[in-house]
């Protein structure tokens, strides 16, 4: 087994848990979802299909150091030959699991309901004419094989892209024995084809491209004999890695790093189950891959792309109801925003609630003559967004816009490095945050003249300013006219403007300066009240807890008697319930129709209570890599609604909720064993919230 970090404690050491591993067994959760009957059959087949998207960007971003230390040999610590061999096992369990699923549970299941993917051996006649024309028509002009011999070497193979290998029998054109040709697959074309009706009769009938391809591929070598052949995908590298120390613009050098992405160290190949040894051993050896990078899968190798088919089927009953969130309740329609925010806060849960409280926020100062100034930050917009065409018409109104756009959000940077031109080129001020550091957090600020003053109003946000994302992901969003958090604000857009020293702030911890320690500093306060008889307590909300330092100071905490809840989506390296460690300390992950994203964390010590929203999970990277924001709920009411809503909830989920064993497996909660009345259905957190925020119909909504 991989070496794993421990922390010394007064009876020994306890050791911390592999966060890889812990991320795989987050997949597992999310698993259970697509196995699930009581789920809608076309919502269990998406949730089959993140689990291949989280999986593929686990090998691009996680996979590599482990590969890297298994080909030199390295027999110790955490990325190691041992390292590599058990994560290697654990991938190959959880994707024989999740075939098993779409084989036995799922394309039965969906059968049953004359929805169908049709192989080459289930069409009848008509059916394999149509595929016929349609591999001549559509498919055949976009196909080009490459024969292998010395003039034409094994083609590039992009990152994630379908390719068929081929073995040849007889000789080409030029009388030579080539045997192995390659045929790639583009991009372009889909990865389903769904029949007409006048071939599918009163089915739901698709076909495959692969699928397509495999039942045409003798045509593709006339006078050739096709014999043995695979489907194939490899997985490569994809975490992009620029020197910003050495680059004199950061921008060009990310776009020339965009085009080299694709083809980055090959990390996992997968092939169809019956692709015979010599193929797969072919293959390997051209990528440079171990046995062990190798994965049969029984069925298609891209079933990811298989979530086509939910968006091509017309069968509301085989998903989740739409869900409508509702127009923010705390922002009266018809009154201005300003106006209700120089009287109080407003806090926007989504998506139970709503963006379109902050678009409209934002819509207001962009038409208001007396908004002088918006400021914002981007992390994740997505390619189309309204909120950067509301940045567009700011400008053209003669505001002062400037927009801090993060070069380097993983997987975003060609979206955002295209917003920045556009934004640059109608005459906004664009900068790109801090050398080093990836600018994480999210934050709008608006500056008003009022009278003879100016007055600032802000968003400050747990989640990303993507639509897309904001009706499926929870969050927190705070409007506010607080003039010391919206001083904080103004303060920390100047430093990364600037990058001048960052002023002393009033509420707001920021990292990578403060925001790790005061953490800690919190933490060990309550470990310190409770050390003397103040009850103490910690409920933190999170997406990801790695980071050793705050893991060191919360089992000190749970050691002197802070009673401590970590509800963390994904990764967790703290083991809960560990005897004479951490028996005050639970860990519980939610996994539910909407991906959890909100950071909430709360302290209390006595009857002293605090709590901070941020945008930070509690990783080192997020404490010393990048700029975060932490920042306090001071009005009472608003703080007590996060607390039930976004803690308590949770804690009592009966239904989505996974509590973690000690040796860092989950179980899932049953709630038969809660004090749930008979007469009471149990609801998950997110339900009961979808239940509470479902829209009356005098309210405006918005359909996600």
């Amino acid at each position: 087994m991989a070496e794993l970090p421990a922390l010394d404690g007064a009876d020994g050491k306890v050791a911390l848990l592999d966060r890889d591993h812990s991320i795989l067994a987050f997949n597992e959760r999310v698993l259970d979802w697509a196995c699930r009957p009581e789920v809608p059959l076309l919502e269990r087949l998406r949730y089959l299909c993140i689990v291949s998207s989280n999986l593929d960007e686990f090998f691009e971003v996680r996979a590599e150091p482990h590969l890297t230390a298994a080909r030199a040999g390295v027999d110790q610590g955490q990325q190691s030959t041992a390292s590599f061999e058990t994560l290697t096992a654990s991938v190959k369990s959880l994707v024989s699991r999740q075939y098993a699923v779409y084989n036995d549970e799922l394309m039965p299941a969906l059968a049953k309901r004359r929805i169908r993917v049709v192989s080459h051996g289930d069409r009848d006649a008509k059916q394999r004419r149509w595929v016929k024309q349609h591999f001549e028509s559509e498919v055949r002009p976009l196909l080009l094989p490459v024969a292998l011999d010395p003039a034409h070497p094994f083609p590039q193979v992009a990152n994630k892209s379908l390719h068929f290998i081929v073995q040849l029998s007889g000789r080409d054109a030029f009388g030579r024995a080539n045997q192995i040709a390659i045929v790639k697959v583009p991009r372009v074309l889909p990865r389903l084809f769904r029949m007409p009706a006048n071939v599918s009769g009163k089915e739901t009938l698709f076909v495959s491209v692969s699928s397509v391809i495999r039942a045409h591929l003798a045509d593709l070598f006339p006078g050739r004999t096709v014999g043995d052949f695979s489907q194939f995908r490899l997985t490569r590298h994809s975490d992009l890695a620029v020197d910003e120390e050495d680059v004199k613009n950061l921008r060009t050098a990310l776009r020339q790093g965009l085009q080299h992405r694709h083809f980055g160290q090959a990390v996992r190949l997968e092939v169809s189950a019956g692709c015979p040894d010599v193929l797969s051993n072919f293959l390997l050896t051209q990528f440079e891959l171990p046995a062990q990078a190798l994965y049969r899968v029984q069925g298609p190798v891209n079933l990811v792309r298989l979530s086509q088919l939910i968006d091509m089927v017309d069968a509301p009953a085989l998903c989740f109801p739409v869900h409508q969130g509702i127009y923010p309740v705390q922002i009266v329609p018809g009154v201005p925003i300003f106006d209700q925010l120089s009287k109080r806060d407003i806090i926007i849960h989504q998506p139970f609630e709503s963006f379109d409280g902050v678009l409209d926020f934002l819509r207001e100062a962009v038409h208001d003559p007396q908004v002088l100034a918006i400021k914002q930050t981007i992390y994740r917009t997505g390619s189309d967004s309204a909120l950067m065409d509301l940045l567009r018409e700011a400008v053209r109104r003669g505001k002062e816009v400037m927009v801090v756009v993060e070069l380097k959000a993983r997987f975003d940077e060609e979206a955002n490095i295209n917003w920045a031109e556009m934004l640059e080129a109608i005459g906004a001020q664009v900068v790109y945050g801090v050398v080093g550091l990836k600018t994480h957090t999210k934050m709008l600020l608006i500056t008003r003249r009022e009278g003879r003053q100016l007055r600032r109003y802000g968003h400050l946000s747990t989640g990303n300013y993507n639509l897309k994302t904001t009706r499926l992901y929870t969050d927190l969003s705070h409007l506010t006219a607080d003039e010391a958090l919206t001083s904080d604000m103004e303060q920390v857009f100047v430093h990364l403007a600037g990058q001048s020293r960052l002023a002393r702030l009033n509420d707001v911890w920021m990292a990578p300066f403060h925001l790790h320690r005061m953490l800690i500093q919190k933490i060990n306060e309550i470990a310190d009240g409770a050390s003397i008889g103040r009850p103490g307590r910690i409920v933190a909300k999170m997406n990801a807890f790695t980071d050793e330092a705050l893991v060191a100071a919360i089992i000190h905490a749970g050691k002197k008697g802070v009673k401590i809840d970590l509800i963390v989506r994904s990764a967790c390296i703290l083991p809960p319930q560990v005897p004479g460690f951490t028996e005050n300390i639970r860990v519980r992950s939610v996994i539910g129709r909407f991906l959890e994203h909100t950071r909430v964390f709360y302290f209390r010590s006595g009857d002293v209570e605090d709590l901070y929203l941020s945008s930070a999970d509690w990783m080192n990277r997020n404490m010393m890599r990048r700029v975060e924001l932490a920042w306090p709920v001071k009005d009472a009411i608003q703080r007590q609604r996060i607390i039930d809503e976004c803690l308590v909830a949770y804690l009592h989920d009966g239904v989505d909720a996974w509590d973690m064993r000690s040796d860092g497996r989950y179980e899932r909660v049953d709630a038969k064993k809660d004090a749930v009345p008979p007469d009471q259905k149990s609801h998950g957190a997110q339900q009961a919230l979808v239940n509470r925020y479902s829209p009356p119909r005098d309210r405006k909504t918005t359909s996600s």
